[in-house]
């Protein structure tokens, strides 16, 4: 037992063990050097991804409450991918940095969080992931405590996040008192009858899933928080904590809502609708790179969404399929902001003119990122959003498919405004030649290299397929 124990929560384990080695190491205070303390965080980074991936096996805890299976683990490793790639990226930001070790104990708690919630089988243990995700986020957004706007963003983050999960809370309140369980696989034949008071629950539940996901019209404090936030930490809301509760918002919707599927297939339609589109055209009028990169975002989970509404596997694999490439694709254009934003401290677009002509690697990193995320073919995106608007298309819908398609085509207009600021837009005081760390090299090279090859990995797309258990 001790044994099965050891090997279900082992990701939860090391991930625990590396948080009390830096807090160690904190208390110590025998490494001087930032780059030292930095590079060994990464390698043990490394070693939690490496591990990941081996002796892993399917079970449950906690009379339910902790579960685990393949795509759980999936579902942590990529997790595991992006935290380890912004790590890299973070380097140069943090090296000069004071509290270096204080940033990696709160992004790791934040993580640890995202994993309880994942595995989790019981309402109980989702909310404690929940929170443990997302109250140490509020001060990463802070950790620039010099700067007004990271202030800003970190209040904005916390009372907007405080709100959804009072909303949520409420919903999951009501739910337990009709049904008088909080487990899952117990709740779920509960909710057959489809009482009034349950169908109302489900709503709040659903619009707390909105405001994490930046969902419309849940999505105001997305972009003034993105924009506050340091870029590394920017990064980690746009693609580890949006991955993570869209992870957990395929278990509640698909197996515990399941009965609903014709009440939230509706719901999704019009959330659909508005986030794709009003994401796209706010993202239009950004000059502001994080902003811009926000609204995105925002555009980006509307496609996710698109994918699940089918409710079916394909939905859920092409859904975390495109996660994936969404994680080389995004991160990859925030690892080039992560550098200059450090070296220069400029972060709008008309900054990036003439960027090219100086820095021809980097200028190609966030031109190719920026095609990925526009869905250009050859990338990965490209791929990636044909899964999820085929998996759309499985309920018929064309209406929805074709506003999709269109929204698609008015992006290509802001990713490529970005791309002709880089390699056509003329400056007479273009950003200097930067270098970064090694560290930063690898992470633009891991992005860049998955950016162009994810696409083609069909074994990688039924692999998934095949273990959504659908």
């Amino acid at each position: 037992m001790g044994t099965d124990f050891l090997y279900i929560m082992k990701s939860e384990m090391i991930l625990t063990l590396i948080i009390f080695i830096i807090l160690f190491l904190k208390i110590w205070d025998g490494i001087k050097n930032n780059a030292t303390l930095l590079h060994f965080t990464n390698i043990m980074l490394f070693i939690n991804l490496v591990i990941g991936f081996f002796s892993n096996t399917d079970g449950n805890l906690f009379n339910g409450m902790f579960m685990t299976n393949n795509l759980i683990v999936l579902e942590k490793n990529i997790l595991n991918g992006g935290a380890f790639i912004i790590s890299l990226m973070a380097f140069d930001w943090l090296k000069t940095h004071k509290h270096l070790l204080e940033f990696y104990v709160l992004l790791l708690c934040t993580l640890l969080g995202m994993y309880f919630m994942i595995s989790s089988g019981n309402f109980l243990m989702f909310f404690l992931g929940l929170e443990l995700s997302s109250i140490p986020l509020a001060t990463l957004a802070n950790y620039d405590i010099e700067k007004i706007k990271s202030s800003e963003s970190a209040v904005k983050m916390i009372l907007s996040s405080s709100f959804a999960s009072a909303i949520m809370l409420f919903g999951i309140s009501m739910l337990y008192g009709t049904t008088g369980t909080l487990n899952f696989v117990e709740m779920a034949p509960l909710l057959k009858t489809a009482s009034q008071l349950q169908i109302l629950s489900f709503i709040f539940v659903f619009a707390g899933f909105a405001f994490k996901l930046s969902a419309v019209p849940f999505h105001l404090w997305t972009a003034d928080v993105y924009e506050g936030a340091p870029a590394p930490v920017t990064a980690y809301l746009s693609v580890i904590s949006k991955g993570s509760i869209i992870f957990i918002f395929i278990t509640v919707m698909f197996k515990l809502f399941a009965t609903y599927s014709g009440i939230w297939y509706n719901m999704l339609y019009l959330t659909i609708l508005l986030t794709i589109t009003i994401g796209n055209l706010f993202a239009i009028r950004q000059d502001n790179i994080k902003r811009f990169l926000a609204f995105s975002s925002v555009s980006q989970m509307g496609y996710i969404l698109l994918g699940l509404s089918s409710g079916t596997g394909m939905g859920t694999a092409s859904a975390i399929f495109f996660l994936i490439v969404y994680t080389f694709s995004n991160l990859g254009a925030f690892g080039v902001i992560s550098l200059v934003s450090a070296k220069t401290g400029k972060e709008n677009i008309s900054d990036y003119n003439g960027f090219y002509a100086t820095n021809p690697y980097l200028g190609w990193v966030m031109a190719i990122s920026l095609f990925s995320l526009g869905g250009i073919p050859p990338t990965a995106g490209f791929f990636g959003k044909m899964f999820l608007v085929t998996a759309g298309a499985e309920k018929a819908n064309y209406l929805l498919i074709a506003i999709a398609v269109m929204n698609m085509v008015i992006s290509l207009f802001y990713y490529l405004r970005v791309v002709k600021a880089i390699f056509i837009d003329k400056n007479d005081k273009p950003i200097a030649k930067l270098t970064g760390s090694m560290s930063m090299k690898l992470a633009l090279a891991i992005c860049l290299v998955g950016v162009i090859t994810t696409g083609f990995a069909s074994q990688l797309f039924e692999y998934i397929h095949t273990i959504t258990g659908k």
